[in-house]
């Protein structure tokens, strides 16, 4: 048995169907003298949509409130030509009315997960462009100051796209919110890091393009956000998997010191990953010259810039004579991270802000075949060289003396290397250097099965996107229950109410959420539950980690 997840970057147990449930069509009965689907940027003017529920759906999704969707504008200038692999440069400006009715291309990837839907015109490497829902101003104020929240997607710094249905803002938006997602440039486009454009770049750092972008989208949103009714001054910053591993690193850089108050991190954290470590500028520029060389067979800038897009995806899936393949994903380069995540959250020079974060139950996989006797023995043989006393302690907190234990212990121990472990690890970092409340949570609840797909259950890897942002109804072939509405629309809340106040709990005199303590040794390490019944409870697991500590983290 390997207790290494099935798949480390995205969904591997159930293949999501996705439809769109928003249509996004002009009202004409809206325009009004003073339009309100027409909003003034630094760049230009940008017309908008209204975002409407299908007939489909249910009532409870149909939002009282208008809400409007700019879909599309451009954040930085397209990364192409010479500017492949340069820090993102501002949009250029434009006359008249620029439409901001549909997506912008999903940046340049390989078609790795099914799953993964867009409604765009499929892939460019002009891609840099974000979206925003928010909502319609009321007729007594059109000077709304609304808090904010930019999403980063994930998908392993390799895939995915802002049009992801799942991901669509308008539901979280009829909570008084604006919603803004962004594209970001991904693999050998977003993380190539070349000695010669570390010389090019004046300041000796290469690679993090697409971290940069994320820095460029949230400049962006404290300079125009204003124009939508959102608060520059109110910016929460949230993701999922190499979204949260952004999230983490975004918080680490000192590029986007004030550009976010709050942080919500959902499954993923820079400080640790078993596939996704920051590695240091010098290594990564070795690994990178022999992909130029062997691969693109390119000696200088000007001839890797000239091979085209297509091309360029296509060489950097491919591995050297040896069967050695590439990486490209962020590194320490000195620049957006003057030193790695680890140590600047260590010696508390972290943006140090509330934190929101938790990861998923059954993160790395469930598979109700193991045994104790399989489960053992994978321990034996995966953490003896790591000392010959250490597999008999991680089978002490991973306990297996039977056979149902054993399956659970092997879920256990798969998601935790997979990535409930890296996202312990950043909690725990804010919580011994940061001095801002934070607030931990595990999402427990099991989504019904897509009868199209049938398989294990679990609470798998994502499958609380569609929950925060009130999607439901666009996964095709799923059963939703009462109780899968009932905990979206809690999370929705709670995700808001983080983005208004800096704490998830009902507004006092408001109708009231089951109560989530902060993550503090004085409460317990409490850990809010997120299932049918929400509950908040003391982390039983805290000596797991620990332990893993001594083995990963130093």
């Amino acid at each position: 048995m390997d207790l290494r997840p099935v798949a480390i970057t995205r969904l591997s147990f159930l293949n999501l169907k996705l439809l769109a449930l928003f249509s996004l069509v002009a009202v004409p009965g809206i325009l009004a003298a003073s339009n309100p689907l027409v909003v003034s940027t630094r760049q230009g003017k940008v017309e908008g949509m209204i975002a409407t529920a299908p007939a489909s759906a249910p009532a409870a999704t149909v939002a009282a409130t208008p809400i409007r969707a700019f879909l599309g504008i451009p954040f930085a200038a397209p990364p192409v030509g010479p500017l492949r692999w340069k820090p993102p440069m501002p949009a250029a400006k434009w006359n008249g009315i620029r439409q901001a009715k549909e997506f912008g291309s999903h940046c340049m990837q390989p078609k790795l997960y099914a799953d993964m839907v867009f409604r765009d015109p499929g892939i460019s490497e002009d891609c840099l462009t974000l979206n925003v829902w928010t909502p319609a101003p009321s007729k007594t104020s059109k000077a709304s100051k609304l808090p904010v929240m930019v999403w980063i997607y994930g998908g392993g710094f390799a895939t995915g796209g802002t049009s992801e249905g799942r991901q669509d803002g308008a539901n979280l938006a009829t909570h008084g919110v604006v919603v803004v997602t962004m594209n970001y440039r991904l693999g050998v486009f977003g993380y190539f890091a070349h000695a010669a454009l570390a010389a090019e770049s004046g300041k000796g750092f290469a690679g993090n393009y697409g971290l940069l972008d994320q820095t460029a989208a949230l400049r962006w949103v404290q300079q125009n956000i204003k124009a939508f009714g959102g608060d520059p001054a109110n910016v929460t910053l949230f993701g999922e998997s190499a979204g949260s591993f952004s999230v983490s690193a975004q918080m680490a850089s000192p590029l986007a010191k004030g550009l976010f108050e709050r942080v919500i991190g959902e499954s993923g954290g820079a400080l640790f990953s078993a596939g996704l470590n920051f590695p240091p500028l010098d290594e990564v520029e070795k690994e990178d010259a022999v992909f130029a060389q062997s691969i693109l067979n390119a000696s200088t800038l000007e001839q890797m810039r000239a091979v085209p897009a297509q091309e360029l995806l296509d060489a950097s899936m491919k591995k050297t004579p040896e069967g050695v393949g590439f990486r490209f994903s962020p590194d320490v380069d000195g620049y957006f991270l003057p030193e790695s995540v680890a140590s600047i959250y260590a010696a508390g020079k972290q943006n140090d802000v509330p934190m929101l974060a938790g990861w998923n139950r059954d993160e790395g996989g469930y598979d109700p075949k193991v045994t104790a006797a399989i489960f053992q023995d994978a321990v034996g043989r995966q953490f003896a060289e790591k000392g010959p006393d250490v597999p008999g302690k991680i089978l002490k907190v991973y306990a297996a003396p039977d056979d149902a234990s054993a399956v659970r212990a092997a879920a256990d121990l798969s998601g935790d290397r997979f990535i409930a472990y890296s996202t312990w690890k950043w909690i725990e970092a804010q919580a011994t250097t940061g001095h801002q409340p934070v607030y931990r949570y595990r999402f427990d609840l099991v989504p019904p099965a897509d009868p199209n797909h049938p398989g294990g259950l679990a609470a798998y890897h994502s499958s609380e996107i569609p929950y925060v942002f009130g999607d439901l109804d666009l996964l095709s072939g799923f059963p939703w229950r009462p109780e899968d509405r009932q905990l979206s629309e809690q999370m929705q809340r709670y995700w808001t109410n983080f983005a208004r106040t800096g704490d998830p709990n009902s507004p006092a005199g408001a109708e009231t959420l089951p109560k989530w303590p902060p993550y503090t040794a004085t409460t317990g390490w409490m850990v809010m539950h997120l299932s049918a019944e929400p509950t908040a409870e003391p982390d039983d697991h805290r000596d797991r980690y620990l332990l893993l500590d001594t083995i990963w983290g130093k």
